[in-house]
């Protein structure tokens, strides 16, 4: 198979230029070993377990991801050096329209993950790739181009996803979302669970692979076992992704540098560093955002010509640590304190500017937890309280964020939020004890893939969350993702639901629409 792929290049001087092409680049990142062992290398397995990925689409390219892995939970099963990975990018499917290939190594210092960052393709264009070694062949992923940077765009069609708890049921919602035929994929984090088995009270449908994680090869193990799962796969290979992380990618309701487990700070940091080495050895990242230490950039604008800028958030890095000892309570001082900060001092400049200066007719922030106020009031309590781990714990960032948007007047801001295991849509407003206060935005925030198990339709502390929240336009409890359909009159979401996780095979439903007319920052439902 491997002498017929090389056969189709044009001539094997182009093939040679391209690869070390690739590794001069890679020597230059110090990436890349100055010496590399070009004996042959043969699988004694299957190496491509862990599928196919493309992430963040620019107007020329994406990012072709894939990862050797033979033996995906036990280590990789891979030797301790660097491998050639020949990568293919096509026009067609049967890959008889070749555009680009080319060579990368996959080194043993990133699991042998492969970053393939294609650029030199046509704007808004349906590209196909898959990657060749060891005499195999990858599955095939597809890819959709951005537009043209100041093109007038006319529609984008993507989806929205976050919560993936392996234990907690199966990833039916991937399989549906795979056949939607969207452009792209928002993921907003929670990407893998870092619990030991059965932690929490909820059953577990599928078994971890072991206690909870902690080390690089755990991590690393962990995000072996949610990527083989094949309906991941096939979302994956269905459209390119744009990822950020939430919490459980490193600890549940982590803090910067604080742990929820009070571990010695310089403990935690290492972990950290161990957690954001395998998230980007997992996901198709350029490499502007590889990891230095316990650091790694993760916020990004990504732009889809003159319709849509995506702002793609991280709310863990550099937050303060949650106020009033975290967890669901009444509104208390510290969430007010002016210093508090969720995104940072340099990304929320770098957020407002972005926007301030965006030419997009729809703005897109990738947020990981709720922004609009959440207040729940059970029968049995006398007192309103908030859940401090969102924007609720962060009160003043939160007002300059929505004043912001409330006179520099961004263009349509939409957020997109994940997290909190539920489906909800809401209007957002600068002054929230004024009713009759204009809106600024809109939220919408997706449920889960799978976290939480199979849900409900409307649980009863959904009831009492609507009661309270009269911003708050809608509420399910069950499983599922965000479609949104873009034009440039309007905006359409559609919150695709799963009724059941806990089996296999279940079916998808449309359960609300909402539309969002350009210039009115209101839910409409459809």
């Amino acid at each position: 198979m491997l002498k017929h792929v090389l056969s189709s290049l044009s001539t094997r001087r182009e093939f040679v230029a391209d690869s070390l092409r690739g590794a001069a680049a890679l020597i230059a990142l110090g990436t890349l070993p100055a010496r590399r062992d070009d004996s042959p290398w043969h699988a004694r397995a299957y190496p491509f377990t862990l599928g196919v990925a493309a992430g963040d689409p620019a107007h020329d390219g994406f990012v072709a991801w894939t990862r050797l892995a033979p033996d995906p939970i036990r280590g990789g099963g891979m030797p301790s050096r660097p491998v050639p990975v020949h990568w293919e990018i096509a026009a067609d499917d049967a890959f008889r329209r070749l555009v680009k290939r080319g060579e990368a190594l996959a080194l043993p210092d990133l699991a042998h993950s492969v970053h393939v960052e294609v650029s030199g393709l046509s704007p808004a264009r349906e590209y196909f790739y898959r990657f060749i070694a060891g005499g195999d062949v990858s599955p095939v992923g597809r890819a959709i181009t951005a537009p043209e940077l100041g093109a007038s765009n006319a529609e984008l069609k993507f989806a929205f996803v976050s919560c993936q708890h392996y234990e907690h049921g199966y990833y039916t919602a991937f399989r549906h979302l795979a056949n939607d035929n969207v452009d792209l994929v928002v993921h907003l984090g929670d990407y893998i669970y870092e619990y030991g088995i059965a932690k929490d009270a909820i059953p577990a449908i599928r078994r971890h692979d072991g206690d909870e994680i902690i080390s690089l090869t755990q991590y690393r193990n962990r995000y072996a076992l949610y990527k083989s799962d094949p309906d991941l796969q096939s979302a994956h290979a269905s459209a390119p992704f744009i990822a950020t992380w939430d919490d459980h990618e490193v600890q549940n309701n982590y803090a910067n540098a604080v742990s929820m487990s009070n571990a010695p700070t310089p403990q935690f940091l290492a972990r950290r560093a161990a957690a954001y080495q395998a998230y980007y050895e997992h996901l198709p990242l350029r490499r502007s955002a590889m990891p230095s230490g316990n650091a790694m950039h993760l916020y990004r604008r990504v732009p889809y010509g003159t319709l849509a800028m995506f702002s793609v958030l991280d709310e863990r890095q550099y937050r303060s640590d949650q106020p009033c000892g975290d967890g669901r309570k009444p509104r208390c001082t510290e969430a007010l304190d002016v210093n508090r900060v969720m995104l940072g001092s340099d990304q929320e400049r770098w957020l407002l500017d972005g926007l301030a200066g965006s030419s997009a007719r729809w703005n897109f922030l990738a947020n990981q937890v709720v922004l609009g106020d959440n207040m729940l009031r059970r029968p049995d309590e006398t007192v309103d309280t908030y859940p401090l781990d969102t924007w609720n714990g962060y009160i003043a960032e939160r007002q300059r964020l929505l004043d912001f948007l409330g006179t520099r007047r961004a263009s349509n801001p939409v957020v997109l939020t994940g997290d909190i295991h539920v489906s909800i849509a809401m209007d957002l407003r600068a002054d929230w004890a004024n009713r009759s206060a204009p809106n600024v935005a809109v939220e919408l925030v997706g449920t889960s893939i799978s976290s939480g198990g199979d849900g409900q339709q409307m649980p009863e502390w959904g009831r009492w969350t609507l009661g309270g929240n009269p911003h708050m336009k809608y509420f399910d409890g069950r499983r599922g993702y965000v479609r949104v359909n873009v034009s440039r009159e309007r905006l359409t979401a559609d919150y695709r639901v799963v009724p059941v996780v806990t089996l296999p095979g279940g079916s998808v439903e449309t359960a609300a629409s909402f539309v969002v007319e350009n210039g009115r920052p209101t839910l409409v439902r459809g």
